[in-house]
């Protein structure tokens, strides 16, 4: 019984932290969420074409 309420308050954890993580980066623009975005020179997230 205890175990089962461990792993469910871990899901429930991580679930939680990953929602909270989708409204902060969401918050702050559509680059904040992108793949790419540490290496972007252009302001546009798009990756470069080849």
């Amino acid at each position: 019984m205890i175990t089962n309420i461990i792993i469910g308050g871990a899901i429930f954890g991580y679930a939680g932290w990953a929602f909270v993580r989708f409204i902060n980066r969401s918050k702050k623009g559509k680059c904040a969420a992108c793949s790419v975005s540490d290496s972007c020179s252009s302001g546009s997230c798009a990756p470069a074409k080849k």
